[in-house]
Order: structure tokens, then C-alpha cells, then sequence
């Protein structure tokens, strides 16, 4: 039986800093929200191109500070298009890596690590 692509689920303790960051700064769309009731912690699935991730506010859910690589067809782009927005808590760059992909390190606001990535 075929298997899709995991989803990893990130940490997150602030709901509007995790939209600005993952919506409006990295370009994510949403695909649902969830919540228990209104006061329950969010759990959201957001999408960029065949990129899926979940970011909980749910404790034991995931551990802040964890780290991802999204390999991507040209992070030089997309780090231009990034640091064109003038987001105020990232601007990135490209570091060119000896295991043969150029990287580009993102934290997000709960300290979990993003590195999109292109193989040179």
C-alpha cells in the first residue's frame, strides 16, 4: 500500500504570530483550523505547493525547537521574494553547504527551525 509524504507538526504557542509567520510571511494557505471549543488550543494545516505542515498550540503535540529541511526548486528566489516583504524578526540568506545544497535557515516564532533548501 502506498504511503503519502509525513506531515510534520510544529510547536506553536501564539496564534496570530504563527499566521503572520506561516500565512503572510512563508506564503502558506490555510487548509482547516481546529479547535475543541473556544478556549481550546488551535491545531492548524497550512500548504504551500506540495509542502504540508500542522502547527499545534496543543502541549505534547510537538517540541519547540525543532528543525526541518523543504527541499525546493530555487531558495535563492524565494529567499529574494522573502526579504522583499521586509518581515521584521527574519531576513534571511543562502549559504551554500558542503554535502551539496544551498540553505536557507528561517526560525519560526516558536523557535522551531525551517531550512529550505536546494540541491547545487
Amino acid at each position: 500500500m502506498p504511503m503519502q509524504p509525513p506531515v510534520p507538526i510544529l510547536r506553536s504557542f501564539d496564534k496570530t504570530a504563527a499566521r503572520a509567520f506561516y500565512v503572510d510571511f512563508l506564503g502558506f494557505e490555510i487548509e482547516f483550523e481546529h479547535r475543541f471549543d473556544e478556549s481550546a488550543p488551535l491545531y492548524l494545516s497550512i500548504r504551500r505547493d506540495g509542502c504540508a505542515l500542522h502547527v499545534s498550540e496543543h502541549h505534547g503535540d510537538a517540541t519547540p525547537g525543532s528543525a526541518m529541511r523543504i527541499e525546493m526548486d530555487d531558495v535563492h528566489a524565494y529567499c529574494r521574494d522573502l526579504n522583499a516583504k521586509q518581515y521584521k524578526n527574519a531576513r534571511s540568506g543562502v549559504q551554500r553547504q558542503p554535502w551539496g545544497f544551498d540553505d536557507m535557515k528561517i526560525d519560526d516564532p516558536a523557535g522551531n527551525h525551517l531550512i529550505f533548501c536546494t540541491r547545487v
